[in-house]
C-alpha cells in the first residue's frame, strides 16, 4: 500500500500554502492559505472497503505555560502530545486521490461545517476546536483540514504525519461529531494496511524546518 502527494514530500518541510499560519514580521505569525494537500494512493490490500485519513502532529507541548509567550521558549524536553489536523473517514478507494484544496482553502473562523464532506466522505473535528474554545471570535467546531501552526517560540521542529488506513469497513462507525482519537479506537481490528508520509514545519526563525 502506498501514499503519495504532489504537494508533500516525505521528510521535507511542508510549504506554507498548506499551513494555517506562516511567519510574519509583526505579531510573529499571520494566517495562511490553509489549503488541504493533494493525497493519492495505490496498491491497496485485497478486501479494502473504505479508507481513513488522519493527519496529526505528535510534537505539541503537553503544557501551554510557555506557548507563544514573549521572552520565553517552549523547552525541547517538554513531553509532547498528539494534535489532530485532519480526520477523514468513509473515503471511497476507487477515487484514487483527493484533490488539492478540495477539503480546505483558507482559514474559516469558527470552523468549516461538517461532518459531510466531498465524495461521500465524513469529516471529524480537528484539535483547533479545543485550541480556540476560549476565543469568542474563533471558537467553534473545526471540521476537515486545518494545517500547521506550531508555537512560534518552540525549541523543536514539528512533524505532521499523514496516515492512510485501508479498512474492511464499508462505513466507519462514528456519530455526527467525532474526533481523531475516537476514529483510531474504532479502527482497532479493522485495518488491512496503512501507509504514511511525514513533513516538517516551524514558525520559529531560530529553528528552521
Amino acid at each position: 500500500m502506498k501514499i503519495s502527494s504532489r504537494n508533500l514530500k516525505d521528510g521535507q518541510p511542508i510549504d506554507g500554502t498548506y499551513a494555517f499560519c506562516v511567519p510574519a514580521a509583526e505579531g510573529h505569525v499571520a494566517l495562511s492559505d490553509n489549503r488541504s494537500p493533494h493525497i493519492a494512493w495505490s496498491d491497496l490490500p485485497a478486501g479494502t472497503r473504505s479508507l481513513v485519513l488522519i493527519c496529526h502532529d505528535p510534537d505539541v507541548p503537553s503544557q501551554g505555560d510557555d506557548v507563544n509567550q514573549e521572552g520565553r521558549s517552549v523547552p525541547a524536553d517538554l513531553p509532547r502530545v498528539d494534535f489532530f489536523h485532519w480526520v477523514l473517514i468513509d473515503i471511497d478507494p476507487a477515487l484514487g486521490e483527493l484533490a488539492e484544496a478540495a477539503f480546505s482553502s483558507g482559514v474559516t473562523a469558527r470552523g468549516k461545517p461538517g461532518p459531510a464532506g466531498p465524495h461521500g466522505t465524513r469529516q471529524g473535528i480537528n484539535d483547533y476546536t479545543g485550541w480556540f474554545a476560549g476565543d469568542p471570535d474563533m471558537r467553534g467546531d473545526y471540521h476537515g483540514y486545518d494545517g500547521p501552526c506550531p508555537p512560534w517560540n518552540d525549541s523543536i521542529v514539528h512533524r505532521y504525519v499523514f496516515t492512510l488506513f485501508a479498512t474492511d469497513l464499508a462505513r466507519c462507525p462514528m456519530s455526527e461529531r467525532f474526533t481523531g482519537q475516537q476514529v483510531r479506537d474504532a479502527l482497532a481490528g479493522h485495518i488491512l494496511g496503512q501507509a504514511a508520509l511525514t513533513v516538517r514545519y516551524s514558525l520559529n526563525p531560530a529553528v528552521p524546518a
